[in-house]
């Protein structure tokens, strides 16, 4: 399991303002509902609700949120960075405290996307008005460094020991039991879908491509059934390591796939502008030159339509492939 680690601010960004809130009544936490809230949510909402929190979370993704988000980011960023922004403009006046992640490290000598380093910054210089922020860096090493961050939040909220303890324990356990991922079963074709979590599991985003798989009768799988060790195996025959987690995960669940005629095809959903996955695609393409793969970039310009007709496409290909066995086109 990967742990979520945060390290409080004591001044918070915001009017400067801190545990006084608690004056006021239960305090609201108001957690964003992009990025990688699609993974880490358990543990988050289950660590402040225990504590006593009322926890605000923003509504699905949607075409407010993004239009929200493309006014207030910067026009560089790539879509999920953008629609985080609208996430947080749709929460910001009902919560007390705001969550922006600041996610530096999940694993040791590996790092995520740069902009998750400067997340906080982008949002606060962004948007007006916003409330208290906790935004210091993020590390995911060890079950410790976790704790370490509860007692640091339960103090910040003047919550006991006790009473930290046991929210921690409690959000712990939440997030083990927490079953992610897509394994379909009973499909003829399947494929794998790869890609940073969000652009996965965000349906406004990818334009709910898992139903409109299904509906084509594709089974999907995802990386969270492969084991980090091979992950790391494959990962460890490249030139050099790579040096974003993300990079190396989707490269290894791609190969290992791949190798294992576990999928017929694999389908990458990576973001317009995103810096890793134009590194991570040029690697798959070049060491699987042989295997059926499609690319589909997301932004908020692309049309439906257009992702309909490239995915029909693929999955008649992969459909025609397999009951014949020829040798189709691996082009998407």
């Amino acid at each position: 399991m990967i742990f979520f680690i945060v390290q409080f601010s004591r001044n918070p960004t915001a009017n400067g303002v801190g545990v006084d809130l608690l004056k006021g009544g239960i305090m609201k936490i108001g957690i964003p509902k992009g990025l990688l809230y699609c993974k880490y949510h358990p543990f988050l909402t289950t660590f402040f609700t225990k504590l006593g929190c009322d926890v605000v979370i923003s509504e699905d993704t949607n075409k407010n949120i993004l239009d929200a988000g493309v006014k207030y980011c910067v026009d560089e960023a790539c879509m999920p960075v953008k629609i985080f922004h609208g996430h947080v403009a749709s929460i910001k006046d009902r919560c007390d405290i705001l969550v922006i992640p600041r996610i530096m490290q999940l694993w040791k000598n590996e790092y995520i996307c740069p902009k998750f380093c400067g997340l906080p910054e982008m949002v606060i210089n962004s948007i007006d008005n916003l409330p208290p922020t906790i935004s210091e860096p993020i590390y995911a090493t060890s079950q410790k460094k976790l704790y370490n961050w509860a007692k640091a939040a339960g103090k910040y909220l003047g919550k006991s020991n006790n009473k930290v303890r046991l929210a921690f324990h409690s959000a712990l356990n939440a997030q083990r039991d927490y079953e992610e991922g897509i394994f379909d079963k009973g499909y003829e074709v399947n494929v794998a879908l790869i890609g940073h979590p969000y652009n996965i599991y965000d349906s406004f985003s990818n334009m709910n491509l898992v139903k409109k798989l299904n509906k084509l009768g594709v089974g999907i799988v995802t990386g969270e059934f492969t084991h980090e060790d091979t992950l790391r195996d494959v990962a460890k025959k490249l030139y050099k390591k790579p040096f974003w987690t993300f990079t190396r995960e989707n490269y290894g669940f791609a190969i290992n796939v791949a190798k294992e005629k576990i999928v017929d095809g694999i389908i990458y959903v990576s973001s317009f502008n995103c810096g890793p996955d134009s590194i991570i695609i040029e690697l798959i393409k070049n060491s699987l030159p042989h295997f059926p793969f499609l690319i589909l970039k997301i932004d908020e310009h692309t049309g439906e339509a257009g992702i309909d007709t490239r995915i029909e496409a693929f999955a008649d290909m992969l459909e025609r492939r397999t009951r014949i066995e020829s040798n189709f086109s691996t082009h998407g």
